[in-house]
């Protein structure tokens, strides 16, 4: 009789940037029991510093930090190829719409303002590291003979020239070229993304989209709005 191998679920590393000592001790002992590994930061400097010895699976990122801003923090991580795909939640007071659309656009998963439910937040994580991984048969996907996805390598190219997205851009690009022509309303896109966790609204895909198309630059005509519906990838 062969024995069944058992699978040991993955602990997923979760980084916590936070200078204000009482939120981050309450966020990384409440996730500590909740089963994730956690490493505290409080400033830029040390996070950064953090990064070259351990890339977590997730960062929580204060925009108020005392020795940066957050939103450039996270536009620099969009940057760099070891941790451009490494989902990014902002924890922050801002809570204006203004501010959580500036987050998005500079490449952010989610956000969530202060002060939070503990709860919410753990199911945002939740919500985010148990995205879809499923992929189409083909490992690679090209659109017009000139858009290529990768989906191995989670990479994109336009005539040949490499396109940086951020995690949340390229499922949403893969997910619409799964199926070329097919419209995706806003929830089945949300649904793709946190599947019954989804606790973002739908505003949240029409700023993804819109930096997804910036990105694109003259790839962007393949990604159709279909007003009152959603969108589609058309050659």
């Amino acid at each position: 009789m062969i024995a069944k191998k058992i699978e040991i679920p993955k602990t997923y590393r979760i980084a916590v940037v936070e200078d204000e000592p009482d939120i981050a001790q309450l966020v990384s002992t409440h996730l500590q029991k909740e089963g994730f590994k956690v490493e505290g930061y409080p400033d830029a400097g040390s996070f950064l510093k953090g990064l070259s010895k351990h890339m977590p699976d997730l960062i929580l990122l204060d925009l108020m930090l005392p020795d940066a801003d957050g939103l450039e923090i996270c536009k620099a991580l969009r940057k760099e190829e070891g941790s451009k795909a490494i989902p990014v939640i902002i924890l922050t007071a801002k809570g204006e719409e203004t501010d959580k659309i500036l987050g998005l656009e500079l490449g952010a998963d989610d956000y969530v303002t202060k002060p939070f439910s503990l709860k919410e937040l753990t199911a945002r994580i939740r919500a985010i590291l148990r995205r879809p991984k499923a992929e189409p048969a083909s490992k690679k996907i090209e659109i017009g003979g000139e858009l290529v996805i990768d989906l191995t390598r989670h990479q994109v190219n336009y005539q040949g020239n490499p396109i940086d997205l951020t995690s949340t851009e390229f499922k949403i690009l893969s997910l619409l070229a799964s199926r070329k022509g097919w419209v995706f309303t806003r929830d089945q896109i949300l649904d793709d993304l946190w599947g019954q966790d989804k606790i973002v609204l739908d505003r949240t895909i029409d700023v993804h989209i819109k930096n997804l198309r910036e990105k694109l630059g003259e790839a962007s005509r393949f990604v159709k709005n279909i007003r009152g519906v959603g969108y589609k990838l058309e050659e």
